[in-house]
């Protein structure tokens, strides 16, 4: 079984799509996929799709969507290799104590792969093989094709694996700009850092990506603006000033050349603490 999460949901068996277009059945896929081969409680199924209140009718509904989804399993089941362990679609979606489990079998997962390549630029980073670390995180990276589940209409479980799955794209994306910067490739990075804070307005990393980004480009005054749009977007609508790293990091644009300012902060606590 083929599992895609980070972007449209897209699940396939043998080759054929056993993903629903109802929105129903398809947030039941989609958490199951995202929880592949481990038991999913049947009161998390229950939550995802109605909430805090479910109807009385909720479990019995619940496996009626498990019966849809067991109908497009077996008609791609009909597609399987000759010689193949003959399976049914209760072998797939398989029902267990409490839950429902996704038997994969194998296969490709976007997610499983995101986190092996990811995990390996982190070690490279911490080996100081910066052009390691920036080849295996960019392809961590191009393993999204939008934002995750894009296509489904997503409950309070969804609504949270997605936005845990944001996070990991976003250290991921900034692990992967501090070893281009640390490569010199600045200039290269000015235009997708410009993007990126303006999509993430209280990104402490990477406004002071950009801010020495910008410096090392000669471009002071503009890491300076940053800087300044940074903290008014901090103290608007967080309260909050700048970490003392992004502080030091203003104080070194003010004073110092581009040769010797320190890189972004790599203290987890001041990095991750404050994301737009």
């Amino acid at each position: 079984m083929d599992i895609d999460v980070l972007g449209a949901l897209a699940v396939r068996e043998n080759g054929i799509s056993i993903t629903p277009s109802a929105p129903k059945p398809r947030q039941v896929l989609a958490l199951l996929a995202l929880h592949a081969d481990q038991v999913v409680p049947v009161a998390s199924l229950i939550e995802e799709l109605w909430g805090e209140q479910p109807p009385r009718s909720a479990r019995t509904t619940l496996q009626t969507y498990v019966l849809q989804l067991r109908d497009l399993i077996s008609t791609a089941l009909e597609h399987e290799p000759e010689g193949a362990e003959p399976r049914t679609a209760k072998d797939v979606l398989v029902t267990s104590p409490g839950g429902y489990l996704l038997n994969t079998s194998g296969g490709t997962n976007d997610v499983r792969e995101f986190e092996r390549l990811a995990g390996t630029g982190y070690r490279a980073m911490d080996a100081g093989d910066f052009p390691a670390a920036a080849r295996q995180l960019r392809e961590a990276l191009d393993l999204w094709t939008g934002a995750a589940l894009a296509d489904v209409h997503t409950g309070p479980q969804l609504e949270m694996e997605a936005r845990c799955l944001e996070e990991t794209r976003l250290c991921a994306l900034d692990q992967r700009i501090e070893a281009d910067l640390r490569l010199g490739r600045h200039r290269e990075l000015l235009g997708e850092l410009t993007v990126l804070v303006r999509r993430h307005r209280t990104h402490e990393t990477l406004h002071g990506q950009l801010m020495l980004a910008l410096h090392r480009s000669g471009r002071r005054s503009e890491a300076l603006d940053v800087y300044q749009r940074l903290r008014n977007a901090l103290v608007g609508e967080l309260g909050l000033e700048p970490s003392a790293a992004l502080r030091r990091l203003q104080r070194s644009v003010l004073m110092a050349g581009p040769e010797s300012l320190p890189g972004p902060a790599r203290d987890g606590a001041e990095r991750h603490s404050r994301v737009g």
